[in-house]
């Protein structure tokens, strides 16, 4: 089979496109702690901030964490076990963050996800392989086998020895994208990290893992940002030159810093993001996710392409560039990542998978390396 076209018959949407990404994703504290109180939420509390918030989600992936950022453990779980089958349809996926691998905390958390199983869509394991190495997704894929077999592993990346082992740990199915703990990965290597510069300051061992990800078909989620920005971003601000303007017009220090962020990680081919404040949404979002016109132009890039049979082979002038195949190929990706964002309406979604079908499958693994095919 040379083709799209002759295996499209033997494979469903997923095999080839890999599925929908994490995008951004938000740290959702279970039952979270007032400063202004000096005392956490009790139970009535969580559950009216879960109703008033969480099933309004705007993030990609609502992150419910049970590990270093919750203290009322028992508590969160507790709330997680009675709440999460109570959310109504929803447009994003629904993650734990669960504790290190077969502490006495994970066993617990391993109690709760087999209670609510079909409510969440993600694991992510905290400090993954650091002490058990790959056998830790191994056994935890294996137990998902007879709870879950949709739900997906996330590993975090926190220590040396868990990047040394990265391609070990994505060699599961379940392992679809992992996690750069950037803070704890920089507490191991004694490195002092500034809000500001962090990705500068970690930039070589964030490359040796989107290294070993592309090559085995993985994405990354990108790092945590701990600058809170005080105005959020309208959202129907997507285009570039909307965004640039807000940000030079009403956008503060902080708002500049993480947009810039997660612009970096987003041109680095991550696939996802986390963040631990609603008004980190949008500004994330926009730098993740290619906006209306950015996929327009690299559609009509795509069909100046396929009219002059140069899609294989051969150069075209395009809006005073001179274009290529590997230029043709970057304007697929952006459709596909808009795809994967659930950004792509389903007319610009059929022209991409036409364009698929005029390639030969190496090309398109070239090109896209997330799918089964």
């Amino acid at each position: 089979m040379s083709n799209y076209n002759e295996f499209l018959e033997h494979v469903d949407e997923e095999d080839v496109l890999g599925g929908i990404w994490p995008g951004i994703q938000l740290y959702y504290p279970p039952v979270k702690y007032s400063p202004k109180n000096s005392e956490y939420e009790n139970m009535e509390q969580a559950v009216e901030r879960i109703q008033k918030h969480a099933h309004k989600c705007q993030a990609h992936t609502l992150l419910f964490d049970l590990e270093d950022g919750c203290r009322q453990k028992a508590m969160s779980r507790e709330l997680l076990r009675n709440e999460l089958p109570k959310f109504p349809e929803r447009d994003f996926r629904i993650a734990l963050r669960i504790n290190p691998f077969r502490t006495e905390e994970y066993e617990l958390d391993l109690k709760l996800i087999k209670d609510v199983s079909q409510h969440i869509d993600v694991i992510v394991l905290a400090k993954a392989g650091e002490m058990y190495g790959a056998a830790e997704i191994r056994d935890l894929s294996a137990w998902l086998v007879g709870i879950n077999p949709k739900i997906e592993i996330q590993p975090i990346i926190e220590h040396p020895r868990s990047l040394k082992l990265a391609s070990e740990l994505m060699n599961f199915s379940t392992v679809k994208h992992v996690v750069f703990g950037i803070h704890d990965f920089s507490k191991a290597m004694a490195i002092h990290l500034t809000p500001e510069g962090w990705i500068d300051e970690l930039k070589t061992y964030l490359r040796n893992l989107l290294l070993d990800a592309r090559i085995a078909g993985k994405g990354v989620i990108g790092g945590v940002e701990v600058l809170i920005n005080e105005t959020p971003m309208p959202t129907q601000n997507i285009e570039p030159h909307d965004v640039r303007r807000w940000l030079d017009l009403h956008g503060d220090h902080e708002s500049h810093v993480v947009h810039r962020h997660a612009t970096v990680e987003a041109q680095m081919g991550l696939t996802g993001k986390q963040v631990i404040h609603p008004y980190h949404i949008h500004l994330c979002k926009v730098a993740f996710t290619p906006s209306p016109m950015i996929i327009n132009r690299n559609i009509a890039m795509l069909k100046a392409a396929i009219e002059a049979d140069a899609l294989l082979g051969g150069a075209i002038k395009f809006e005073g560039e001179m274009l290529d195949p590997p230029m043709f190929g970057k304007s697929l990706q952006t459709l596909l990542r808009a795809y994967a964002l659930k950004s792509l309406n389903d007319d610009d979604k059929a022209f991409a998978m036409e364009v698929l079908k005029l390639l030969p499958i190496h090309v398109i693994r070239e090109n896209w390396p997330y799918g089964r095919i």
